[in-house]
């Protein structure tokens, strides 16, 4: 518990009278990559959500960095970057980065920096509305950089983005876990699982599994950790029939 930066505990999510999270308990370490993977429609948005504190829960509990998920004392001490980014269209990449900035009490030196950590230096001065999907995503990603966040929560942060800008980008993302930031992203890409120093793996609002890769793999004797997913969606409804 003390060394976990979220814990998430019997969390349940009923949306449309729906149940979209079911009973789901783990742990975000400290300082590390956590990959949360699963098909689209499976809950990781929700559960992102319920983590961030934006989410109306219907039960269970979730503490961030030792406070109930949503307390006023977290907003400057998480950084989060939706998958449908919010930026305004007729702002600068530096203006709309500016204004958030402020918004956040984060340092307008933050700026510059998350801009060329991004990869947007060259796009500084252009307006949002002009950017392509991936500039787009990335600038979005900046505004959840800035003010150097204890916890980053960052929901499909490469999707639409090419392979070597995705690189680049979890290049980013090892740099900043070294430095002490926990990060928990987001994806329904499977090759990416193996970046992560933990997994949570989802399907259908429950977790199958809270593990490393190396766990994960030993648990059920796949190399490749596609099929370790697969193997583990034929156990849970194996154990249903």
């Amino acid at each position: 518990m003390a060394n976990s930066a979220v814990v998430v505990d019997g969390l349940r999510v009923v949306r449309g009278g729906r149940e979209v999270v079911r009973g789901v308990a783990c742990e975000v370490p400290r300082g590390v990559i956590t990959g949360l993977l699963g098909p689209s429609g499976c809950g990781k948005t929700t559960l992102l959500r319920s983590i961030v504190g934006v989410q109306i829960v219907a039960g269970g509990t979730v503490t961030v960095l030792g406070l109930p998920a949503g307390s006023k004392a977290l907003r400057r001490k998480i950084g989060y970057a939706t998958q449908s980014p919010a930026i305004y269209a007729d702002l600068t990449v530096t203006e709309a980065l500016r204004y958030f900035a402020a918004v956040l009490g984060a340092p307008e030196s933050d700026v510059d920096r998350v801009i060329t950590e991004v990869g947007l230096d060259g796009e500084a001065h252009s307006l949002v509305g002009n950017l392509s999907g991936g500039q787009h995503s990335r600038a979005n990603l900046g505004i959840a950089l800035l003010g150097n966040p204890e916890l980053l929560v960052l929901d499909e942060p490469t999707v639409g983005l090419d392979p070597v800008l995705r690189d680049t980008l979890w290049e980013l993302f090892r740099e900043l876990a070294a430095g002490g930031t926990t990060l928990l992203v987001s994806s329904h890409v499977m090759d990416e699982a193996a970046r992560c120093d933990r997994l949570l793996l989802m399907r259908d609002g429950r977790l199958l599994a809270d593990q490393s890769p190396a766990e994960l793999r030993e648990r059920t004797g796949a190399v490749d950790l596609e099929q370790a997913f697969l193997r583990l969606i034929r156990e849970q409804e194996a154990a249903r029939s």
